[in-house]
């Protein structure tokens, strides 16, 4: 338990930003599973609109300081890739 005056607000902000973060996550992680889904069942339109939504939330997320530059276009790149192997596979 934190004792002294700065750490009682060190945690009350650390619960804060525990809430956003949390929020970004999910966000972020539900629009890749809708467009992994997509990619999965074969419906390529379907995953190209939902990819801009994902790119907006992984974009986010980064912005934030969620998730690092590079891991954030690690993402990106992975789920366009995923979109153009489903496209050439059709």
């Amino acid at each position: 338990m934190a004792i002294t005056s700065s750490a009682k607000k060190a945690l009350r902000s650390s619960e804060k930003k525990a809430v956003f973060n949390t929020r970004r996550d999910e966000a972020m992680k539900a629009a890749i599973k809708q467009v992994k889904k997509l990619v999965a069942d074969k419906k390529v339109k379907e995953a190209q609109t939902a990819l801009s939504s994902a790119y907006q939330a992984i974009d986010k997320a980064v912005k934030t300081n969620f998730l690092k530059p590079n891991a954030g276009a690690r993402k990106k790149s992975r789920l366009s890739a995923m979109i153009v192997k489903a496209k050439a596979v059709k």
